[in-house]
């Protein structure tokens, strides 16, 4: 027979150890998340960052301004993205987290309206419900904060 205050403190081991992990992967870029236009506020596009190996990647999902045509391709892009639809189009390459950090660098961002690609930075913030995403060039650069999509 199982005693109920075994399974009890079974359960709440379990339960407390979920909310850790969950907590924990949070704090990565890894997921799903929406870049916002910094002019006008209005959601641009739907952004799925991927981790292959340690290495995070990403590309949009879905566009999503309200007459965004979704059959646009990167006419600015000038590397192997020229011409690709934007649906699908890899933005971020290459980003690894830094050793000891909660921030992950050394990739490229691309800018598919410039077709211009940035050197990148990202880092979660606010338990990583938001993604600070920062592109520069030398001293130049821009930050975006984009916002997880559960």
């Amino acid at each position: 027979m199982t005693n109920p205050k075994i399974l009890k403190n079974l359960l709440v081991a379990a339960a407390a150890t979920l909310t850790i992990a969950a907590a924990q992967a949070q704090m990565t870029p890894v997921g799903n998340w929406h870049s916002t236009d910094e002019k006008t506020g209005e959601l641009k596009s739907l952004i799925v960052i991927a981790d292959k190996g340690g290495v995070l990647n990403g590309h949009i999902d879905k566009l999503l301004r309200k007459d965004a045509d979704q059959k646009r391709l990167c006419t600015e892009c000038s590397d192997d993205r020229k011409d690709k639809p934007m649906l699908g189009l890899e933005i971020i390459r290459g980003a690894k987290q830094a050793e000891g950090k909660e921030v992950w660098e050394g990739g490229k961002i691309l800018d598919p309206e410039n077709g211009k690609e940035y050197t990148l930075r990202m880092t979660p913030i606010e338990g990583g419900k938001k993604l600070e995403v920062r592109g520069s060039i030398a001293f130049f650069g821009r930050t975006q904060t984009w916002t997880r999509v559960q």
